[in-house]
């Protein structure tokens, strides 16, 4: 890489070698953007600007954004992702709903008063996310936030429903004028290269069963805030459910994420094919897999159909659907 002193880059550099990663030269190029924010960080008087990170899925945006994090010598800092950080926040404005200022306050308690902010996998399909991201783009902008995002989506793309697109464009307009642009373009996508599958969510493995797992002889029920939701079985660290009681019923990312850090092994039977699924459905298994993949979750999917049939039927421009398809090819094979 470069020649000159970086913490970043001698950071970013150990953690490759560490993992016995080559960065192709277009990821080169990206660390010394990231590099770049290294000095900002050093004093509350710099320039603020941040990096705003796109392209395909599985080039790497994710890994080399936290190894970015993880070398910044700077305990102020707080890394995101896009499900955790909105019920994170969405929980703080509820407790703090009476009080004057309370997406200021919210956002203080989520971010800890980080002068670095990480925020991976931003994508913006609802139009309520997209105000709300909006207000907490230009709070972060006013209070001189350093800002590293990563998305599959460029700027101009986010909320890419042309309905609603033009509830976004401020918070578009906040990230080019804020941000720099930085496309990681290439064709390899490293989700599909051989990798360890010693734990975690590329611990898990798809497999074929025609038959469905059978229930506990008592019905199992998990409870959320009042709401419950029967699921087959739960033991001791594992769930196991079908898809449609985990997609088909009206059960939304703050479910998964609270039993994704109770359950650390998760078994998903009766997947039918992407395309066969209501559009609803779809949507909530793309976020379901997010949330598995970003909180480690060792997963046992179960189909009458095998993994290549299920993704090639997920090619019907579903938000997010190759996210998804990328993503399950860190299942064993």
């Amino acid at each position: 890489m470069s020649s000159r002193p970086s913490v970043v880059i001698s950071g970013i550099s150990a953690a490759a070698a560490r993992g016995g990663i080559v960065l192709d030269p277009k990821q080169q190029e990206l660390v010394e953007r990231l590099a770049d924010l290294e000095s900002p960080l050093r004093s509350l008087s710099g320039s603020r600007r941040g990096l705003y990170i796109h392209g395909p899925a599985g080039r790497g945006k994710s890994w080399l954004a936290d190894a970015f994090f993880n070398a910044v010598p700077t305990s102020r800092k707080a890394r995101v992702h896009f499900h955790s950080f909105f019920d994170d926040l969405h929980r703080r404005l509820h407790d703090r709903r009476d009080e004057s200022q309370a997406l200021q306050r919210a956002i203080d308690d989520v971010t800890g008063r980080s002068r670095l902010l990480l925020f991976d996998e931003l994508h913006v399909h609802d139009p309520g996310d997209a105000r709300l991201l909006t207000r907490l783009l230009d709070y972060f902008c006013k209070r001189r936030i350093t800002v590293v995002v990563t998305s599959n989506y460029a700027p101009d793309s986010l909320l890419p429903n042309p309905i609603w697109h033009h509830v976004f464009e401020p918070g578009i307009a906040l990230i080019k004028t804020h941000l720099d642009i930085f496309e990681l373009t290439g064709t390899i996508d490293y989700r599909t290269v051989e990798h360890s599958h010693d734990r975690g969510f590329a611990a898990g493995e798809w497999t074929i069963a025609a038959d469905s797992i059978s229930a506990t002889s008592e019905p199992a029920s998990l409870a959320v805030r009042d709401r419950r939701f029967p699921v087959l079985s739960v033991r001791p660290g594992q769930l196991v459910a079908t898809f449609a009681q985990l997609c088909e019923s009206p059960v939304s990312a703050i479910e998964y994420l609270q039993w994704a850090r109770t359950y650390r092994h998760w078994v998903i039977s009766e997947i039918p094919r992407f395309d066969d699924a209501h559009p609803e459905a779809q949507q909530r298994f793309i976020n379901l897999v997010d949330i598995l993949v970003e909180t480690d979750v060792c997963v046992s999917f179960v189909s009458p159909h095998r993994l290549t049939e299920f993704l090639s039927s997920a090619t019907n421009g579903r938000p997010d659907a190759f996210r998804m398809s990328s993503r399950m090819q860190l299942l064993r094979k």
